[in-house]
């Protein structure tokens, strides 16, 4: 279920960046900003921070805008949104789906309070399923979880030219 719910955002994302009549950057990608229906499909939901932008633009703001734990950093850095900064923020919600945990926590330890950085030095170290949701590892194939892992660390590249190149 998880799996799908991530490519119906994944699809949803792609619709708003590729297909609208004129390309749409929601600007807040969050779980929580995604709904899911009797059925459990999922829908992108909250688009008071969207905007709209030309093809292969990025658009300078004077403020950032945007959910700590879910900002592209380069975003957060620059205040240069490029089109494809939500997904990064995409590639949070696909690491929350597979851990069930939380972007930012007091709970881990202090140098891995966020998320992204935990996961990046458990796919280093090779201890990805130490962190993976119990239910996930019981229900879920292993070559789906390392795939949906490797999209998930794709998404998340801090080189924002590598990430626009290997985006969707």
């Amino acid at each position: 279920m998880r799996l799908r719910i991530a490519g119906e955002v994944a699809e949803a994302l792609c619709y708003l960046h590729s297909s609208a009549s004129m390309p749409i950057c929601h600007r807040d990608i969050k779980s929580t900003n995604i709904l899911l229906d009797e059925k459990y499909r999922a829908k992108v939901a909250d688009f008071g921070t969207s905007t709209s932008i030309a093809v292969d633009q990025t658009r300078v703001t004077t403020k950032v805008l945007g959910t700590f734990g879910y900002l592209d950093p380069e975003y957060f850095r620059s205040s240069q949104f490029p089109d494809k900064s939500d997904v990064y923020s995409y590639g949070v919600v696909l690491v929350e789906l597979l851990t069930g945990q939380k972007p930012i926590s007091s709970a881990r330890s202090e140098e891995f309070k966020g998320l992204v950085a935990y996961f990046f030095h458990c796919m280093e170290e090779n201890h990805l399923y130490d962190i993976v949701d119990a239910q996930v590892l019981k229900l879920g194939r292993k070559e789906e979880i390392m795939c949906m892992a490797n999209l998930a660390k794709r998404c998340l590249n801090m080189n924002a030219k590598r990430m626009l190149k290997n985006s969707f």
